[in-house]
């Protein structure tokens, strides 16, 4: 039988098909707990020893606990993960027609391994912006914007390959696939009528795509005023293997880690740490981060120099004792494909958190925060795994030192080792959630 923390993240993530949802998931388990949210515009938080807070913005969320001492002494024991995951997104103008078929005009968001959303059955989910019910006052024209969250689970899309009888190399050669032809979704029959030549966009200011998103959110489709869809597989995270040693869900890269950083602040009990405890998850890390809710962003500075005390030396201060870790998923050995690792630095699932190393900084780890990892763990029980890229194969990256550099604080780069990376349907090891958690938890707790 599964350890809870592994069935507690399957919950998580079919909770969260697009980082709206993660954030609502992570606010709900938050508020179940005690925590209280506030406004960034708010003037006054309850920065006591013990108050717990969180905020949001956009698809991102930070929560805290407030340590015994204040930041100023004890600094911030930062958890970092990010809520998106590559998938495709929904064009402003989607509504396509071609032969017969009406299809949804899709962008690629991040680094997707395209052929494998390829033959699945795929819902909708995300944000859904709408005119509210505001008028013109005072001379100024008022318009209440509204957001609704919107999930559809169902078989709606499909994007179909080409029969092998018509692309007779495709074994051979690969899949090739182009984004602009080849990835709209298919979700109707052309009525009859539509045009049906090479391609056509739908005619009338109300396109098909946004008649059905106001009929699954109950409004009239002329209030909809934007979105922020994608696509997901629509079918939930499961246990798989012999002997259930073994996680198929979708992107476990990265809501697993998000669920891992909440999981270890909402264990943050009596006694109270003396350092705050802080988890930030980012949105948009998958496209670099640049953006308000992301974390080459403002959001966590804004937030950790609110709860150091408002101003920069009080966050200098705080920076000084603080350390964060940053944990994204770890590339694992694959079986088939070994020559493709470093033959030293080989994790494997089920082997326990690994450390990511980089000497050109692609992960912010250095030898004293690396160091600080393998001590906490080795002290309650947990084994840790290196990794290192090949050293003739390009190294990706984290929001680690891009948090590391945006606010000066030490770092290391840990997660779970994963296959199928960046897949629709990833692969992980089942045992591996819970020594994570317990290892975060710990860190949480550590006094310099």
């Amino acid at each position: 039988m599964a350890h809870p923390v592994t069935l507690d993240l399957l919950d998580y993530i079919e909770a969260s098909p697009s980082p709206y949802h993660c954030v609502a998931e992570s606010e709900l388990r938050l508020v179940a707990a005690g925590w209280s949210r506030v406004e960034e515009r708010d003037a006054d938080w309850d920065l006591s020893p013990g108050a717990r807070g969180y905020v949001v913005r956009g698809g991102s969320i930070v929560a805290w606990r407030m340590g015994a001492e204040a930041p100023t002494s004890s600094g911030f024991r930062l958890l970092g993960a990010h809520t998106d995951s590559p998938n495709f997104r929904i064009k402003p103008v989607p509504d396509v027609t071609r032969h017969g078929a009406a299809l949804l005009g899709l962008e690629v968001y991040g680094g997707v391994l395209l052929g494998t959303w390829t033959d699945r059955d795929l819902g909708l989910a995300g944000r859904v912006t709408l005119r509210g019910e505001g008028g013109a006052a005072g001379g100024n024209h008022a318009l209440d914007v509204q957001t609704a969250l919107l999930r559809v689970d169902r078989p709606l899309c499909r994007i179909p390959q080409l029969a092998i009888h018509l692309n007779r190399g495709v074994n051979k050669d690969g899949l090739k696939l182009n984004q602009q032809d080849h990835l709209p979704a298919l979700w109707a029959l052309a009525p009859k009528g539509d045009p049906t030549g090479e391609e056509a966009s739908e005619a009338g200011d109300v396109g098909r795509l946004k008649r059905f998103v106001g009929g699954e959110l109950g409004v009239d489709p002329h209030r909809i005023l934007g979105w922020d869809l994608g696509l997901h597989v629509a079918h939930p995270p499961t246990l798989a293997g012999l002997n259930d040693e073994f996680i198929h869900a979708p992107r476990l890269d990265n809501q697993a880690s998000c669920h891992h950083a909440l999981a270890a602040l909402l264990r943050t009990g009596d006694p109270l740490p003396d350092g705050t405890a802080v988890a930030a998850l980012y949105d948009h890390e998958e496209v670099g981060s640049r953006s308000a809710a992301g974390a080459s962003g403002s959001f966590v500075r804004d937030v950790v120099t609110r709860l150091a005390g408002g101003d920069r030396t009080s966050l200098v201060r705080s920076v000084a004792s603080s350390v964060q870790m940053s944990i994204d998923m770890a590339h694992a050995a694959h079986p088939n494909y070994g020559s493709k690792h470093d033959p030293q630095h080989k994790p494997v699932l089920g082997g326990g958190p690994v450390i990511k190393t980089h000497s050109s900084t692609r992960y912010a780890s250095e030898a004293w925060t690396s160091g600080l990892v393998r001590g906490l763990a080795a002290d309650v029980g947990v084994a840790t795994q290196e990794f290192v890229v090949r050293t003739d194969l390009p190294c990706g990256s984290t929001i680690g030192p891009i948090v590391a550099a945006g606010l000066g604080m030490r770092t290391v780069d840990v997660g779970n080792p994963m296959l199928s990376m960046h897949s629709a349907r990833e692969m992980a090891g089942a045992d591996d959630p819970e020594p994570m958690v317990r290892l975060l938890s710990t860190f949480l707790r550590w006094i310099p």
